[in-house]
């Protein structure tokens, strides 16, 4: 396989070419099956080539893939209207772009014009996106080398009750680290508060969900300071967690909502949702976001079947009982490897922290590492998080498709993998 006329945009390729991807399932180029427990980018919410995606493709391909910005196609319109029939009030008004990096910068804009401040929080660990101002807020990889941020970012400590960020509780959280984030942000803040944009789990930082109450507890802070929360549901919306959307879960509204990656289900598709009040203030001022394919007529297509399918289906009903079986496997896998610390996650997107020592919980990277090539060999595919004081960390985010015997026969190969990782490096 030859690589060397690409940009390695994040480490070194995969050894071998992938020719054909069903359900749940990659196939390479030499015939090696591979059990996908990634979802590609964690995007394909229905599998690989569901048909009711594939339909919708050739559906909208004969009649229109593209348009200038300023028009309009019947399937943006409805995906708009469709989209609020699962969204509770007040958020009301969605703009339709390619990826969650972009949803986000749109967010961000809206915010800042709306409220006329500059500052915005995030959480360390976080991923936002790569452009400019959605890389300012995210904290788990990608600063160093390449300039300063936007100003007015500043982070806030993860609530990750495995690795208090504080070191002031342990496998719980009484919200001392916002608070005392917060109050740092007072000292710091010129005066310009913007919003806070958070993801409900963590997933670049190592699959950290928002304890119980933490979300509320934000927002009383942003009301307190006259900021936008924005909540950024790349991974955790569109039935992933076992409801529609994660913030359900919370009992908090934000002000606005960022989707991507499960709602295009494999596709370039994002959303900003928004208020009416936060759309008409902005339209107002000249909110200008135009760019080459906001509002494609193809990729809405897309969504509208994704949405249809999931609702139908009733997917996130199937993907809180996939999310227990598969908990409850990881579960069994701890009690027989020492190296798992932790089991954290909702629904189908669950993490598993490695640990060198289950008492001090010692991250294991280099076992870590060696757990996901054994675990390619056998043939599943489970993404690692790793950087500094976030631990190692197995992302594993399965199709809401995938069957019973999938999720248990890819419990069996982490099984083993976890094994023979042992014999390739000391924990």
């Amino acid at each position: 396989m030859t690589t060397d006329k690409l940009i390695r945009y994040g480490g070194e390729f995969a050894s071998e070419l992938i020719e054909r991807a069903e359900g749940s399932w990659l196939t390479t180029e030499g015939g090696r099956r591979i059990l996908d427990f990634t979802s590609g980018q964690m995007c394909a919410t229905l599998g690989h080539g569901h048909p009711e995606i594939l339909k919708a493709i050739g559906d909208a391909s004969g009649r229109v893939v593209h348009l200038f910005s300023g028009f309009l196609s019947r399937d943006v319109t409805e995906l708009a209207r469709e989209l609020m029939a699962t969204l509770p009030e007040p958020l009301a008004r969605a703009m339709f772009l390619s990826t969650g990096g972009e949803a986000n910068e749109a967010a961000l804009r809206l915010a800042k014009l709306h409220t006329g401040g500059y500052e915005v929080l995030a959480f360390a660990g976080s991923w936002h996106g790569m452009t400019a101002g959605a890389s300012s807020s995210t904290y788990s990889a990608g600063r160093r080398g390449y300039g300063p941020g936007m100003p007015g970012a500043m982070a806030l400590p993860a609530p990750n009750t495995y690795r208090c960020p504080i070191r002031h509780c342990r496998d719980t959280c009484d919200f001392t680290c916002l608070d005392t984030g917060m109050a740092l942000v007072d000292t710091m803040s010129t005066g310009a508060p913007a919003a806070v944009i958070a993801e409900p789990i963590l997933s670049a930082g190592g699959i950290v969900p928002l304890p119980p109450g933490y979300l509320a507890r934000l927002r009383e802070h942003c009301d307190e300071r006259g900021m936008v929360m924005i909540l950024d549901e790349a991974q955790t919306g569109i039935g992933r967690v076992g409801s529609m959307y994660a913030f359900e879960q919370h009992d908090v509204v934000p002000d606005i909502l960022t989707l991507s990656k499960t709602l295009g289900g494999g596709l370039p598709l994002s959303a900003t949702v928004t208020t009416k009040e936060i759309e008409e203030d902005a339209a107002a001022k000249g909110f200008l976001h135009f760019t080459s394919h906001v509002s494609d007529p193809l990729p809405a297509a897309v969504g509208r079947a994704v949405l249809r399918t999931v609702l139908a289906d009733d997917l996130p009903g199937r993907a809180l009982k996939l999310g227990e079986r598969l908990r409850a496997g990881l579960l069994e896998l701890q009690r027989k490897h020492e190296p798992i610390g932790d089991v954290r996650g909702q629904g189908l997107l669950l993490g598993v922290d490695l640990v060198a020592d289950r008492d001090t919980r010692a991250a294991a990277p280099e076992y870590s590492v060696a757990v996901t090539n054994r675990a390619l060999e056998l043939g599943v595919n489970i993404n690692i998080v790793k950087f500094p004081g976030f631990g190692s960390v197995l992302r594993i985010a399965p199709p809401l498709t995938a069957t019973t015997d999938e999720i248990d026969l890819g419990l069996e190969m982490l099984d083993r993998a976890l094994t023979l990782a042992l014999s390739d490096v000391r924990v």
